[in-house]
C-alpha cells in the first residue's frame, strides 16, 4: 500500500494520568509500532487529555499537577503532546465529547471531515479547497507532500488559536503553553493534502484493556457513547496484565457488533511495562519504594516530591 493510501492516525488517550507513568508512553509507543507494521496506518501524532477535576475520583490530584507531570513525560518526545482542553473545562467531559471535539477541531480547521472506520475522509462542501497556499512548504521542492513528522511539527506557533478556548482561571505556573501542549497538530498543515482525496485521516481512541473491560460493566457507559466511540471512531487497545481481549468483547453486544473496529496490539503483554499502573506508582510513592524508578520519569519522580503529591494514603 503506498503511503497516500494508508489512514493517517492520530492517537487519543484520556484518563486521569495520576500520575503519568512510563506505562502511558509505552502504551502510545507500542500502538505505533503495531499500526505501522499492519501497512495500513501512518500514526501522525498522540494526543494526552488527562480528565477534569470534578471526575471525582478518590485520591485524584488537581488538574494543573497532572498538567504537569505530563508534559514533564513527553517533553522529549516528537509526536505526544498533551491536551488541557479537558482540563480547562467547566465541568468533567465525557470521552466520545473529547473524541468529537477533536473531531470537531480537525473539520473545523482543515475543512475536513474525518473518515470513520471504513470511509475516507472528504472535504466539507462549501470549504475552500485548493486555493490556499501550503502552511508547510518545500522551498527546494515545492511539488514534495509534507511528511507524517512535518505535519506533526512546528507546534508553538499559532497554538492558541487552534487547541482551544480556555475558560478564565488561574494560570498554571509550571506548564509551558506555547511548547507541546494543546491539540498539538496543526490541523491546517494537512489540509491540502487532504483535499486531495487520496488522504484517510482518523483519530483512535487508545486504550488500555482495562478501559475495554469497563465498556461490558453494566450502565457505566452509555450505549449511545459507545456507539459513537467504537462505531464511529474506532479503538486500538494495548493490553495489560495477560487480558484476553477476544473474551472481553464477547461480553458486550456493542463491541462484538463493532469488532472489526478494535485494534487490539498483539504482543504487548510481553512487555515489562505492561503491568505499570499510576495505582501501583501512588503506592510505591506512599511506601518509599525505590521500585519507583521503574514506573515513573525522572522528571516526574522530582516533580512529585517538589509538589508533596500521593506522599500519604489519600492521595
Amino acid at each position: 500500500m503506498t503511503e497516500s493510501k494508508k489512514t493517517h492516525v492520530i492517537l487519543l488517550s484520556c484518563g486521569s494520568f495520576n500520575p503519568i507513568t512510563k506505562g502511558h508512553i509505552h502504551m502510545f509507543e507500542k500502538a505505533r509500532d503495531y499500526l505501522h507494521k499492519t501497512g495500513r496506518f501512518i500514526v501522525i501524532g498522540g494526543i494526552i487529555s488527562p480528565v477534569h477535576d470534578s471526575y471525582g475520583k478518590p485520591g485524584l490530584v488537581v488538574g494543573r499537577h497532572r498538567l504537569n507531570m505530563c508534559q514533564l513525560a513527553v517533553q522529549s518526545s516528537d509526536w505526544i503532546r498533551v491536551d488541557p482542553w479537558e482540563c480547562y473545562q467547566e465541568t468533567w467531559q465525557t470521552t466520545c465529547s473529547v473524541l468529537e471535539h477533536h473531531r470537531d477541531l480537525m473539520k473545523r480547521v482543515t475543512g475536513c471531515i474525518l473518515s470513520n472506520v471504513n470511509t475516507p475522509s472528504t472535504p466539507v462542501i462549501g470549504q475552500p479547497q485548493n486555493h490556499a497556499p501550503p502552511i508547510y512548504q518545500d522551498h527546494n521542492n515545492m511539488n514534495h507532500a509534507p511528511t507524517a513528522i512535518k505535519l506533526w511539527g512546528k507546534v508553538s506557533e499559532n497554538f492558541g488559536k487552534i487547541c482551544c478556548i480556555r475558560p478564565h482561571m488561574e494560570r498554571f505556573t509550571f506548564v509551558d503553553e506555547n511548547a507541546n501542549l494543546g491539540t498539538a497538530i496543526r490541523y491546517e498543515e494537512i489540509v491540502n493534502i487532504a483535499f486531495t482525496g487520496c488522504l484517510f485521516l482518523r483519530i483512535l481512541l487508545l486504550c488500555g484493556s482495562d478501559l475495554l473491560e469497563s465498556f461490558c460493566i453494566p450502565g457505566l457507559w452509555k450505549d449511545s457513547d459507545m456507539e459513537v466511540i467504537v462505531g464511529d471512531f474506532g479503538i486500538v487497545v494495548v493490553p495489560r496484565d495477560g487480558a484476553d481481549t477476544e473474551k472481553i468483547m464477547n461480553h458486550s453486544s456493542i463491541l462484538r457488533k463493532y469488532k472489526d473496529n478494535i485494534i487490539v496490539v498483539k504482543n504487548a503483554n510481553d512487555h515489562p511495562m505492561s503491568v505499570v499502573s499510576s495505582t501501583k506508582s501512588r503506592l510505591a510513592l506512599q511506601h518509599g519504594d525505590g521500585h519507583v524508578i521503574d514506573y515513573l520519569c525522572q522528571p516526574v519522580i522530582d516533580y512529585i516530591l517538589h509538589s508533596q503529591l500521593y506522599i500519604n494514603a489519600s492521595g
